[in-house]
């Protein structure tokens, strides 16, 4: 067995045993849980939903685990097939706020603000579900070249959130402070400590081992507090169309936008898994898991409009768990599915684990980030990188990652423009494809060329 191979203790179509299963399961729900309820949060406290925001996050808990088990089950042909953690998407933040606003603006208390946004979330997801079905003629955006570079994006923006949470989180009163460092730099250390270790069940373990350290060392440094669980209810009820159906074309073009780009960030999601779990990255196998997940995502962002909350989208920080851990099993998946629905059904389980400090997660999800972003470079590293590819990469990054270092950069643009381009990932992902269709390919014509000489040197 290569060494390549053997980083993997179970792979993709292997069935762990429970307990190994579960730890790795739990693992996946440290990593994901607070990317899956924060988008919620930002919208219900900027849209003033108030006592809405408990029920807004338990749905988002089990839209999520039931999106997951869509993707690892693959039933009909939906979904990846593969451990895609499924959560709510905070590329559609901005486009999700602004129809907030428009509800608001026309004097809509939360059940009109809510209506609207889940009616137009839900006939965009239709757009996704619509590409998934046309992926195979898309190999010309659907290249290596363009994934490496979406994926390397992804990394290297998602690294910005790891190292804001280890410092404390975005607006922390101690922000930088030595115990928020010493906290993050101590759960780091473990984990890379575990993961290096010769026994599978510490590598296995690292993440879920490092967080409930840097729990108990937060918990004797006084930084846990479990006043509010006593307000949180005991369970949750789904319910659909809870709050009404409603749209408003204006509100829909940018969330519309948004689903576009979103196709573009799971294929490259999705490329990672399958570079991580062994998997061809080029070929008809390749593109139908691509298809498969892409419409996975358009279907369980449909679901998430009907069951109340946000889009989803296939978690970029969960193939960072899959390389530390060396489990790549669908199967997990399905444990990790049950685990995020029994958080939405009962919320007291998910306010424990809403007070992980931010530190803590923050060193735990500082090296997953850092993994996704080697994984792009992974792929480039396997192009044979001429002068027009160096050139692609070059702008790409140039431009999507200057969006994210100058964050300012498009205050004076329409909301549109900010809410589409603002993202590095988009900026960055579209950049690539434009500059792939637009530019020729030097190499493919010397090879006609060359092509064509032999034909005629055989005919003569």
């Amino acid at each position: 067995m290569s060494s390549s191979q053997s980083d993997l203790i179970y792979p993709l179509d292997a069935r762990p045993p429970f307990m190994e299963a579960t730890f790795a399961a739990i693992q996946h729900v440290l990593a994901s849980f607070v990317g899956i309820i924060t988008p919620t949060l930002i919208i219900g406290g900027v849209l003033g939903l108030g006592e809405h925001i408990p029920y807004l996050i338990s749905m988002a808990l089990m839209v999520s685990g039931v999106g997951t088990f869509i993707q690892a089950r693959r039933p009909l042909g939906v979904g990846a097939g593969m451990i895609c953690v499924q959560g709510t998407s905070f590329a559609f933040l901005g486009s999700i706020l602004a129809a907030g606003f428009i509800a608001k603006g026309k004097g809509g208390g939360p059940d009109e603000i809510l209506s609207l946004i889940f009616g137009v979330c839900l006939l965009g997801a239709f757009i996704e579900i619509f590409l998934s079905q046309v992926m195979h003629k898309l190999k010309r955006v659907i290249t290596p070249l363009v994934t490496g570079i979406v994926i390397t994006i992804i990394g290297v923006s998602l690294i910005k959130v790891g190292m804001t949470d280890l410092a404390g989180g975005f607006k922390a009163e101690d922000f930088g402070s030595l115990q928020n460092l010493g906290l993050g730099l101590f759960v780091l250390t473990l984990i890379i400590i575990l993961n290096r270790s010769k026994n599978q069940f510490l590598r296995l373990t690292s993440i879920v081992v490092g967080l409930a350290a840097g729990f108990v060392v937060a918990g004797l440094m006084g930084k846990l507090n479990f006043s509010h669980l006593s307000s949180l209810p005991m369970v949750s009820i789904p319910v659909p169309f809870k709050y009404g159906f409603s749209f408003d074309f204006s509100a829909f073009l940018p969330i519309a936008l948004i689903y576009v780009i979103t196709t573009i960030e799971t294929t490259g999601d999705i490329t990672a898994n399958c570079l991580i779990s062994k998997q061809p990255i080029e070929g008809n196998t390749y593109l139908q898991r691509i298809k498969g997940g892409v419409l996975g995502d358009g279907v369980n962002s449909a679901l998430a409009a009907v069951f109340n909350t946000f889009p989803n989208t296939t978690f970029s920080q969960n193939n960072g768990v899959i390389q530390l851990t060396g489990i790549a099993s669908r199967y997990v998946g399905m444990y990790i599915a049950g685990l995020l629905v029994l958080l939405g059904f009962f919320p007291i389980i998910g306010g424990v684990l809403q007070q992980i400090p931010k530190p803590v997660l923050g060193g735990a999800t500082l090296v997953m980030f850092g993994t996704v972003a080697a994984a792009g470079v992974k792929i480039l590293a396997g192009e044979d990188l001429d002068r027009r590819k160096m050139l692609i990469m070059a702008v790409s990054f140039g431009v999507g990652l200057g969006v994210s270092m100058v964050p300012d950069l498009l205050a004076a643009t329409p909301k549109l423009v900010q809410n589409v381009f603002g993202s590095p990932i988009t900026t960055g992902g579209l950049t690539a494809i434009i500059l792939s269709l637009i530019l020729p390919d030097e190499s493919v014509s010397e090879k006609t060329v060359e092509t064509i000489e032999k034909g005629e040197t055989a005919g003569v």
